[in-house]
């Protein structure tokens, strides 16, 4: 089959699925995490499996006789799962009209594809039964390193299926049992990582919500009954709400640290926090609480310190962010409300954040220990979060700044190596802090390759329970590890877990 139209678009076939699974499923979509797309994952596990011994098959063997009609077979078969898959993508989830576009473009080529290998399977069947070898000299290369990669995500995807009953994250109302009935809740960045499973918990346990979000296409996805609005001059003066919480902001970590992009940085949070503080002042009825996000880099980057509430900073501009977004949220307490700043460390869940773009990487045993893996790594669980918002709203006596974070943070190296090891997977690799610092500058030095030592003081004062306190049970919790136990926080010896 030595046609180099063929194998051009083989190519482009290989091509277009590499950019399908590595953009779409592993990118935006996240498939292998969504316990949601179990019977998704299967079908790409067969697929790929057949794309395999297809890709193996052109690159060096002409298959004569019987063994035509199995490759023609096999041809048929992928087809079939495809137009499968088709349906079950549009049955499960809603598709980017990226994806949708390359889809459409891998059913053309490949459509192109059958046209031009047909007449050699026509040829091939009549021929005495054999596996000829062959050799297309770099063409067969590309098809065999194409098989390899097919099939890597052909096991992956198989053992992704199988554990996507261990991903249910539980009922999320309990996270916000504690709150008194029916709260009216105005929450901003309520379509992110945080803000969206916050919305569930609160939605869920019968509370009214109110999303601010400036694209409601965003909002598709949220839990419902949901009030959305785009604006915060849709709000009236006479509207209630019994507490805001305010978590939108430009992410810090989705691009080079330009001028441009730090101005972007700050302002998106600081105007937000300032005209929430506008709406409180025009509101006829005030809220009791704000909860005003912030973050552990207010800190800066302090070594080996323990850093508590009282601690001081150090000068950085993750330390500028919090500064500032803390300063525009200080008005509020003119207005006799409760003014609780969270200072949030890495939030760490399976649905996004830190932790949902390094899961890949150390699935197929590329992740390793950024710099000296001696810095410090201040993390909660997400759902542990969002019991701390519910917590702050809950209790009278939660004001000012609260170190959001586990009572137990962890070096870098211990990180890699727990998450590591909730994968099954071996950690052999280290990132240079040089390289790095050279590649992405202060974005590196700041998030990377320096962190804080962050206690959680305020909310252990004030009783609060974590439910995941140590951080290797936790990753194998939530990443449905076959060796996962159950984390056992305070709550397990004794103490209820929902009375704050």
């Amino acid at each position: 089959m030595d046609n180099p139209i063929l194998w051009t678009l083989i190519s482009v076939q290989v091509f277009m699925g590499a950019f399908d699974t590595l953009v779409h499923h592993e990118g935006t979509e996240r498939l292998a995490w969504r316990p949601s797309q179990k019977q998704e994952l299967r079908l790409h596990g067969v697929r790929n499996f057949f794309y395999m011994v297809i890709f193996l098959c052109f690159a060096w063997f002409e298959p004569r006789g019987v063994f035509t009609v199995i490759l023609a077979g096999i041809l048929t078969v992928e087809v079939l799962i495809t137009l499968w898959d088709f349906v079950e993508e549009d049955l499960t989830r809603k598709l980017p009209g990226t994806e949708r576009i390359n889809h459409t473009l891998l059913a053309l080529n490949y459509g192109a594809i059958l046209a031009l290998a047909a007449p050699y399977l026509w040829d091939w069947a009549f021929l005495p039964s054999a596996m000829i070898p062959v050799s297309y000299g770099w063409w067969s290369v590309m098809a065999t390193a194409s098989a390899i990669g097919v099939g890597l995500f052909s096991a992956r995807d198989l053992l992704a299926a199988s554990r996507s009953d261990r991903l249910h994250r539980g009922d999320s109302a309990t996270l916000v049992a504690g709150l008194k009935p029916r709260q009216h809740v105005l929450v901003t960045g309520g379509t992110g990582f945080i803000g969206a499973r916050l919305v569930e918990a609160l939605v869920g346990a019968g509370h009214h919500v109110t999303v601010l979000t400036r694209d409601l296409r965003h909002a598709d996805d949220l839990a419902h009954p949901v009030r959305l609005i785009s604006r915060l001059e849709q709000i009236h003066d006479d509207d209630h709400f019994d507490a805001i919480v305010n978590l939108a902001g430009e992410p810090i970590a989705n691009g080079f640290w330009t001028a441009r992009k730090r101005r972007r940085i700050v302002a998106s949070r600081v105007d937000m926090t300032k005209a929430l503080v506008a709406l409180v002042t025009r509101l006829h009825h005030k809220p009791a609480c704000f909860i005003n996000g912030s973050a552990v880099g207010w800190y800066g980057l302090r070594g080996d310190a323990e850093l508590t509430e009282d601690a001081g900073p150090a000068p950085a501009f993750t330390h500028d962010i919090c500064a500032a977004w803390e300063a525009a949220a200080a008005p509020v307490r003119d207005h006799d409300v409760r003014l609780v700043i969270l200072r949030i460390g890495l939030v760490l869940g399976v649905d996004g954040g830190m932790l949902a773009k390094l899961l890949t990487p150390f699935e197929f045993g590329s992740g390793g220990v950024m710099g000296d893996g001696r810095q410090w790594m201040p993390w909660i669980e997400r759902d542990d979060l969002i019991r701390v918002i519910a917590f702050a709203m809950a209790r009278s006596d939660v004001e000012g700044p609260v170190n959001a974070t586990a009572p137990n943070p962890v070096r870098n190296e211990n990180f890699s190596r727990d998450l590591a090891k909730a994968l099954h997977r071996p950690l052999l690799l280290r990132f240079p802090g040089w390289l790095l610092s050279a590649a992405l500058g202060d974005l590196a030095r700041e998030t990377m390759l320096g962190g804080q030592r962050v206690l959680p003081a305020a909310l252990l004062r004030h009783g609060f329970r974590f439910d995941h306190p140590h951080l290797g049970p936790m990753l194998a919790r939530i990443t449905g590890s076959n060796a996962a136990p159950r984390a056992k926080s305070r709550q397990d010896e004794g103490a209820p877990a929902r009375e704050y």
